[in-house]
């Protein structure tokens, strides 16, 4: 499981989320992580638009998902 970068630059509205590490096992897994939802506050923004940067290796028995999320409160 690698760690990964994710973030966005498309949509910099209050109530949004602009970059989240996750782990993941490749950069196509980790462009897919959804953070939030339309359910909650803040929307990401599609796969097409997420930038990807691996950052590190994740510890033994680390599960794929969103490590830490950075969400900008209106």
């Amino acid at each position: 499981m690698k760690l990964y970068l994710i973030s966005q630059n498309f949509n910099r509205d209050y109530d949004t989320y602009d970059s989240a590490v996750v782990a993941a096992r490749n950069e196509g897994e980790a462009r897919n992580t959804k953070i939030g939802s339309t359910d909650e506050f803040g929307s990401w923004v599609t796969p097409d638009k997420v930038e990807v940067e691996l950052i590190g290796t994740a510890i033994k028995g680390t599960e794929a998902g969103i490590i830490l999320a950075s969400f900008n409160a209106g």
